[in-house]
């Protein structure tokens, strides 16, 4: 196995579990209709957050990066845009 081949593993198993990790929250929030335990300012900085670690991954050209980032934005975008609509 090369450096390369393992950072680039080790990068997509990261990128795989952070962006997993917001499955259950938008899964909940949607079939419950309700998301009082969201916090709003958490994830207007989690969505600033992610939106610049895509432009950064975008920067480098980085896949692992760009691929995780911009799924998780499509994911903390929806469970924004939850919690505002149901507060």
């Amino acid at each position: 196995m090369t450096d390369n081949f393992l950072s680039e593993l080790v990068g997509y198993c990261a990128a795989s579990l952070t962006t997993l990790a917001f499955l259950p929250q938008a899964w909940l929030t949607w079939k419950r209709k309700r998301a009082e335990g969201v916090s709003l300012g958490m994830y207007c900085m989690m969505v600033t957050g992610v939106s610049c670690w895509l432009a950064y991954g975008l920067l480098l050209h980085a896949m692992p990066i760009i691929i995780a980032n911009g799924i998780t934005l499509l994911l903390a975008l929806f469970i924004l845009f939850m919690k505002i609509r149901y507060k």
